[in-house]
């Protein structure tokens, strides 16, 4: 039987309208946006389903937002797949959060509550500084690690073989954005975000969500999840888990690093869990042997599931 990996989605994956289809089709769905709603006081549906986008993109909503719609779609695809395993699990970023979770770290109701405090947390770092992000495309890591430290800018994601995303102060990000360009690159994108993200301008952040985290239950790995920091499995520690996802807030994310290493320990079999295809297409960059699957509505959860239901 083929090993598979759930993959788990990242901030900016959120679209206004995400998982309505799913909501109004199946009662599970239905069932969970209720119960996320009752969870945080709020009408977080409300806002996934109606906007305005404004209010969606900002870091305090559109976490919790993408964790509940990845939550959704995995528990659809074990319910219509009674008895789908998956042995390990990976997430960019925000999605680190919900792996942990679909690996029984903290609960369902304990992880949607902390990536709402993660999310607020980040956005108050973001108002407090005057950062920004940009994708360079087409540049060796070598030569982004260069430019990065010429112009006191500092590596995000490193997410596929020539795809790297810088962080940090905003006028110093642009001034990247010109060297890079300068020195070959495809294109050196600016990034519609709030702030800096993992990059020492969110420190802030750091202690905030470490003391939240002193209150959230955490029991070891049910299954290999892949550290952002470090692209290998958490530790089967409470309390290094806890330091590692502090860690997180202002480390790179080695996501290209982390998929090498679920392949390399014989994984085939990727499932995108949540919305949109980011990972998906990261993926292909980086592998053409895996076979590569998504949920993120209605038309793919059926297609993935009549395919599952082919092979297992």
């Amino acid at each position: 039987m083929k090993k598979t990996v759930l993959l788990f989605s990242g901030q900016g994956a959120q679209t206004v309208g995400m998982g309505r289809d799913l909501f109004e089709r199946y009662p599970t769905a239905s069932r969970l946006f209720k119960e996320a709603d009752s969870i945080l006081g709020l009408d977080l549906s409300k806002v996934i389903f109606e906007g305005p986008e404004e209010k969606l993109t900002q870091t305090e909503y559109a976490q919790p937002a993408i964790f509940l719609m990845s939550w959704v779609a995995m528990k659809l695809l074990q319910e219509s797949i009674p008895g789908f395993e998956f042995q390990g699990a990976a997430g960019l970023s925000l999605g680190e959060f919900t792996a942990l979770a679909a690996a029984e770290v903290f609960s369902f109701e304990e992880g949607l509550i902390l990536v709402r405090k993660r999310g607020t947390y980040m956005q108050e770092a973001c108002d407090a500084t005057q950062g920004g992000m940009a994708a360079i495309i087409g540049l060796p890591e070598e030569v982004v690690r260069e430019i990065c430290a010429e112009t006191e800018t500092e590596l995000a994601n490193l997410n596929c073989p020539g795809q790297i995303v810088i962080s940090g102060e905003s006028s110093k990000v642009v001034s990247a954005c010109e060297l890079a360009r300068a020195k070959g690159a495809k294109r050196a994108l600016p990034l519609a975000v709030a702030g800096a993200y993992h990059s020492s301008l969110m420190r802030s952040a750091q202690s905030k969500l470490k003391d939240a985290l002193k209150e959230v239950k955490i029991t070891v790995p049910t299954i290999p999840v892949v550290s952002n920091v470090t692209a290998l499995p958490h530790e089967k520690n409470a309390d290094v888990i806890r330091d590692t996802l502090v860690r997180q807030v202002t480390s790179s994310v080695l996501f290209e690093s982390s998929l090498r290493w679920l392949i390399d320990n014989g994984f085939t079999r990727f499932v995108e869990v949540g919305p949109g295809t980011v990972l998906c297409g990261f993926l292909k960059r980086i592998s053409k042997e895996v076979e590569i699957l998504n949920i993120a509505d209605t038309v793919s959860l059926e297609k993935t599931v009549a395919i599952l239901n082919q092979v297992n």
